[in-house]
């Protein structure tokens, strides 16, 4: 965080990110056309308003003086009603504008968070992520819909009425201003507290999304652990965690509602009992008087409108810091200024030279890979073997670009992968990860997510070819079905060989698997590995495995042990050369023991 402090130049204390007024503007404007058309009601509305007191004084004055009141009454009427039906216009166009506001601000977060850096994830919880999405961009609707733009009407509207009571009676207003400006001092002085405190707030609200995210996505873990009293009295702690922080946010909320309330109950008891007496003697009129308190309540709205932005505006600088502190990450797009990657003929398809690398974020910066060098001709089957924490699925990643290598280099048809343009470098690999990750949704869906032109037959081509032919057949949907939340409705092998399914339809020139076979029965393995080898065919194929009967046949075997290459050649020449495999084999009665 103290890198990220110093990249950005912004601070984060411990009541969470904080964003400023200046940053908050661009996302209140995403339909000028909207926003125009609500000032605008609110400008004719606060004139109709400012009419309603002034006609009631004339209304009350022609009595007084016993002269016709003609059309005015029923004027008043019409001025009230259109009033009204103005006011709603103006509050249906600020529910819209604040929906586009929502979903302008959700556009530019999630765009912004499928192309952070891998690091990113690796430190963030995704629940905390999904709340940013849900809860913190809900509040940025408040800024409008709770009175920022119906304030425009509302300033028009207290202006017309101070200048309408300083015609009236400049002593009634003096003392109103008086005692109206000790309650805003005291409001703004809250304000501060208030964002504090509703960033806080958020920031419980985003911990307890990850607790329960957590949960749920190992419910199955969970259960068979016993663990579910347990797991539910950790959320049970957040969600108390988020309930104080709340209460926090109500607490120094509430003081805002009692002191404006205080101050207009204080102002009208001083303008009735001034007011009062300067009627009986004779200095106004009791229509004056009148017509100053109507005026007075019409200003009540107004503070309440303004009140009410400050308030919404606090919270929202709170939840906008926590946008805002992920959209000022830098994207991966942002730091790929790489050229497009066209293989070099006669290059290693894939080569390390002299590669170290170590996790970012890993503050004992431990060496995952240490000096590791090989070569991958195109067209050939490699295969990375070791035991676990070795370094083989950190090959990948480096191949992939999700993270850059500390020292040496990557390369891929013969060029630096650190000068190559991520997506046409990605566009070059199909990558069947470890755990086989199946997305919710239809088996089409998850076929189609590298090859979207893909037709159906090509998906049941594909499926086919890793013996999972049956699968589109199970059900009456067809490659409609439902794979479940992760592929839950598919087993681990279904899994994994949809996913190997998935990569092939991409038909890239590199082919990368890691431990493309760890959950098959040896029936499956044998269809999926006369699949492989026909898919292989003209393809450059890198493959983890800890099974070694899967790889016995490969071109070259690369053996990896505590991030360094202890020996490479192929099975039968490292059964002679290599330790290490040889006690790997022997383990798996590939070799006879020593």
């Amino acid at each position: 965080m103290s890198e990220r402090r110093a990249i950005f130049g912004r601070r984060r204390d411990d009541d969470g990110p904080r964003a400023s007024v200046r940053e908050l503007l661009p996302y209140l404007f995403p339909k000028k056309g909207l926003l125009v058309g609500a000032i605008v009601l609110s400008v004719v509305g606060a004139a109709f308003a400012l009419a309603q007191p002034a006609m009631a004084q004339e209304l009350i004055a022609r009595v007084e003086q016993a002269r016709p009141l003609e059309w005015l009454p029923w004027l008043l009427l019409v001025v009230v009603i259109v009033g009204a039906l103005l006011d709603g216009l103006q509050h249906f166009l600020l529910q819209v504008l604040g929906e586009h506001v929502v979903l302008r601000t959700r556009r530019t977060l999630v765009a912004r968070m499928l192309r952070l850096p891998i690091s990113e994830f690796d430190q963030r919880r995704v629940g905390d992520l999904v709340s940013r999405v849900g809860s913190d961009t809900t509040l940025l609707r408040a800024v409008l819909t709770q009175g920022l733009v119906e304030s425009v009407g509302g300033v028009l509207t207290l202006v017309g009425a101070v200048i309408a009571m300083l015609i009236i009676d400049p002593l009634l207003l003096g003392l109103t201003v008086l005692v109206l400006a000790v309650a805003i001092g005291a409001m703004l002085a809250v304000m501060p507290m208030l964002t504090r405190a509703s960033g806080a707030a958020q920031e419980q609200v985003g911990h307890l999304t990850s607790a329960l995210e957590r949960a749920i996505s190992a419910v199955r873990t969970v259960r068979a652990a016993g663990a579910t009293d347990r797991e539910v009295a950790a959320i049970g702690e957040r969600a108390e965690g988020a309930f104080g922080a709340g209460v926090r946010v109500a607490r120094i909320s509430a003081l805002v509602v009692p002191i404006f309330g205080v101050a207009m109950q204080l102002a009208f008891l001083v303008v009735l009992g001034v007011g009062g007496l300067r009627v009986a003697t004779g200095e106004i009129a009791i229509s004056q008087l009148v017509g100053f308190l109507l005026f007075l309540f019409l200003m009540v709205m107004p503070l309440a409108q303004l009140a009410g932005a400050v308030a919404a505006v606090s919270v929202a600088l709170g939840a906008l810091g926590r946008i805002q502190e992920i959209v000022r990450l830098p994207s991966e797009d942002e730091a790929d200024a790489g050229a497009a990657v066209s293989p070099v003929p006669g290059a290693p398809m894939v080569a390390f030279e002299d590669v170290s690398f170590a996790y970012p974020g890993d503050d004992e910066q431990r060496t995952v890979l240490d000096g590791v060098s090989f070569s991958v001709p195109a067209g050939t089957r490699t295969a990375l073997v070791g035991p676990s924490g070795a370094g083989k699925s950190t090959t990948f990643a480096l191949i992939e670009r999700f993270y850059d290598a500390t020292g040496g280099r990557v390369l891929v048809g013969g060029t630096d992968v650190r000068d190559a343009e991520r997506a046409s470098l990605r566009s070059l690999i199909g990558y069947v990860e470890q755990d086989a990750p199946v997305l919710a949704g239809s088996l089409r869906d998850n076929l189609r997510l590298g090859a979207p032109t893909a037709s159906d037959e090509q998906l049941l081509e594909a499926l086919e070819s890793v013996n999972l032919g049956g699968l589109a057949s199970r059900s009456a949907q067809g490659l409609r079905a439902e794979v479940g939340e992760g592929g839950v409705l598919l087993s681990g092998g279904e899994r994994q060989r949809l996913a190997i399914a998935r990569a092939l339809l991409a038909a890239t020139p590199i082919l990368l698997l890691d431990e493309s076979t760890a959950n098959l029965d040896a029936r499956n393995e044998a269809a999926l590995k006369v699949a492989l080898d026909v898919a292989s065919e003209g393809r450059t194929t890198l493959v983890i495995a800890h099974r070694l009967a899967t790889v016995v046949d490969a071109d070259q075997i690369i053996v990896l042990d505590g991030g360094r290459v202890l020996a490479t050649g192929t099975h039968d020449e490292l059964l002679t050369s290599s330790p290490l495999y040889r006690e790997l084999a022997a383990h798996q009665l590939l070799a006879p023991a020593e």
